[in-house]
């Protein structure tokens, strides 16, 4: 049996579909079972075990892994993240998992350090000494998270940032579904650790020019210094301190290490990554003009 711990994020969403595309029986598992019910029937999904459990409450997260020989374990980004991911890795070994397929992020970097990161970085060495099989996957920056931007180029034409003129990778979470079903539903999982990017890395200049070309009309781009950029994403985003600190964080990192795309999407699947023009494509009506 293979247990998705996040079935209702983005990646575990998709990574669902592909599993039941393939007729390979599968846990769901999420805090949120009634988002997860209305997810599976908007996409038409069935013939899916599904688990209400949430990682603050062990009890109902040994039910959810009782069985189960893979685990691909996805929680969202959250202070409390080492202590909760960790005790799932000890709950896994307990109930006898064999293989566990952890999102991460890019590897910690002393020069510009990410706090969330350093917490993957924990839960790694962790999963690492725990015995199990694992399999990390890190991905760089979600393209759906430009969605995110939406609010401002939808009332005011422009996005904003502090990441200058460095290059950014992006990844479609969809290739990160895809690679996560590779890997489990090979015959003999090893340990393997795999960086995930898109096939280009771009500036966010150019993606205010590609927006602009594709959506008609003027989109601009404003780099605002970091604790500025901090300010407008708890005061307008609404974003926790800890959450617009990672966003700042991410962004300066990029300035700070030179962010270049890998081969590995092309290389595990046999075909290049969706591309940022396709994506952008797929979502223009987001970014329509408010009337």
């Amino acid at each position: 049996m293979i247990t998705i711990i996040g079935a209702t994020g983005m990646i575990g969403n998709a990574l669902l579909r592909r599993l039941l595309e393939r007729g390979i029986p599968v846990r769901a598992v999420s805090r949120k079972p009634d988002k997860l019910r209305q997810q599976m029937a908007d996409l038409a999904l069935s013939g899916i075990e599904t688990c209400a459990a949430d990682a603050n409450d062990s009890e109902s997260m040994r039910r959810a892994l009782a069985g189960t020989s893979q685990l691909f374990l996805a929680l969202s980004n959250d202070p409390k993240q080492v202590e909760l991911e960790t005790s799932i890795i000890q709950m896994a070994v307990q109930e006898g998992v064999e293989h566990v397929v952890k999102i991460s992020s890019p590897a910690y970097d002393e020069r510009s350090p990410v706090a969330v990161a350093g917490w993957h970085e924990q839960i790694e060495q962790a999963l690492v000494k725990s015995g199990m099989t694992y399999t990390m996957l890190r991905p760089y920056a979600f393209m759906q998270n430009l969605l995110r931007l939406a609010p401002t180029i939808t009332t005011q034409d422009v996005f904003f940032g502090c990441i200058g003129d460095s290059p950014c990778n992006f990844i479609d979470c969809r290739d990160i579904a895809d690679i996560a079903t590779e890997v489990l539903t090979r015959a003999k999982p090893a340990n393997r650790i795999y960086t995930l990017t898109g096939s280009e890395a771009f500036t966010y200049a150019q993606i205010a020019d590609k927006m602009s070309t594709l959506f008609n009309r003027p989109i601009g781009f404003l780099n605002l210094k970091p604790e500025e950029l901090r300010t407008d994403l708890i005061e307008h985003g609404q974003m926790p301190p800890w959450l617009a600190d990672h966003v700042v964080e991410i962004q300066t990192m990029s300035t700070v290490v030179p962010e270049k795309p890998t081969d590995t999407v092309q290389r595990l699947l046999g075909r290049v990554p969706r591309s940022l023009d396709a994506f952008l494509r797929e979502h223009q009506d987001t970014f329509k003009p408010r009337l």
